[in-house]
């Protein structure tokens, strides 16, 4: 299975991070994401005990897998402070952050990306809400829904707006904002195309990771201004139950990627027609296990349910972005 390779990858790259040492991991980290940088830091505050042989392994695999390649693709920016405090201890991650921020380039929107939601709501929450909406389409969709849910509800509510109505972005706008916001964004040249962010897609995405109460708040206070943008967002918008809008073959080849644990978790806030779609959708044995898992996992908090089917919403809609399964909604034909 996909997931199981990959997490095999990320445990081999826990121990080469921590094989190469300080200087060695900074040149490494400081060309991921910060998702990756998180996962990886995560696994290798998690790693123990591991064999002089693994290392070796490990590294052998890595050599020869370089010498058949003519670069290695990576791409930039990362998030790393907590866990690398965890996995390495301050005074080793202190150094190593160090290394990391001062050779990167972690200005404009890149310093957002390094910071925790709540220090980026502190950072926004007096600006004019639509300075924020321009911030906001340049982050991570679940980054965003964690800084939306610390401002106020009206100021929420406005940015989810403003960010449903946005169109594009001319650059010497970013540059403008730049400047004034002490270069939390950049910018390119004028006469640079406009960059497509923004409209109701983008604000359903969002509003996919705020949760239940912040979500029906937002639309009804969008409703209230502009019914028919709080619509065009809703129907943008995919929840658990749009499973029930996607094929039996598209489900399958969906539910054949996901973890058995992750899928014990999302199902427990499910309805009863959604539970009989995924369990109808798998084999036997995969059935049987997942009903196992379901028992063994017992009572499970709210926030833990909705994390997972989020996770669970996202390979469905990724794969619908590709082309690789089709989401009706209400019977209607037309791809979502």
């Amino acid at each position: 299975m996909l997931q199981e390779k990959a997490e095999q990858g990320l445990e081999k790259s826990a121990i080469l991070m921590l094989a190469l040492g300080e200087e060695g991991a900074s040149s490494v980290l400081k060309h991921l994401t910060p998702k990756e940088v998180q996962r990886l830091g995560t696994k290798m505050s998690k790693t123990q005990n591991v064999t002089i042989d693994a290392v070796d392994s490990i590294m052998k695999e890595l050599l020869e897998f370089t010498n058949t390649q003519s670069a290695l693709g990576i791409n930039s920016s990362s998030y790393i402070k907590n866990v690398l405090n965890k996995a390495l201890g301050e005074e080793k991650a202190s150094y190593l952050l160090d290394t990391i921020l001062t050779s990167s380039d972690t200005s404009g929107i890149e310093a957002l990306k390094w910071m925790d939601p709540q220090s980026v709501s502190e950072l926004i929450k007096g600006e004019h809400p639509q300075i924020i909406a321009t911030i906001m389409v340049h982050l991570d969709k679940d980054h965003c829904a964690a800084i939306l849910n610390h401002l106020n509800e009206n100021l929420k509510s406005d940015v989810v707006l403003r960010i449903a109505t946005l169109d594009g972005i001319q650059p010497n706008a970013l540059k403008e904002l730049n400047d004034e916001l002490s270069k939390l964004l950049t910018a390119g040249g004028d006469k640079m195309s406009k960059k497509a962010l923004g409209g109701p897609r983008t604000a359903a995405e969002i509003l996919n990771y705020v949760g239940a109460t912040s979500e029906k708040h937002i639309l009804e206070s969008i409703a209230s201004v502009d019914s028919e943008l709080s619509a065009a967002i809703q129907d943008e918008m995919f929840t658990f139950e749009n499973i029930l809008d996607i094929s039996d073959r598209d489900v399958q080849r969906v539910l054949r990627e996901i973890e058995t644990t992750k899928l014990a978790v999302s199902v427990k806030g499910a309805s009863e027609d959604v539970k009989k779609k995924i369990f109808n959708n798998m084999g036997v044995r995969a059935a049987n296990a997942l009903r196992d898992e379901i028992e063994m996992k017992g009572a499970v908090r709210i926030s833990e349910i909705e994390t997972a089917q989020k996770e669970i919403i996202k390979e469905f809609r990724d794969r619908a972005d590709r082309g690789e399964i089709t989401i009706l909604k209400g019977g209607e034909s037309a791809l979502v």
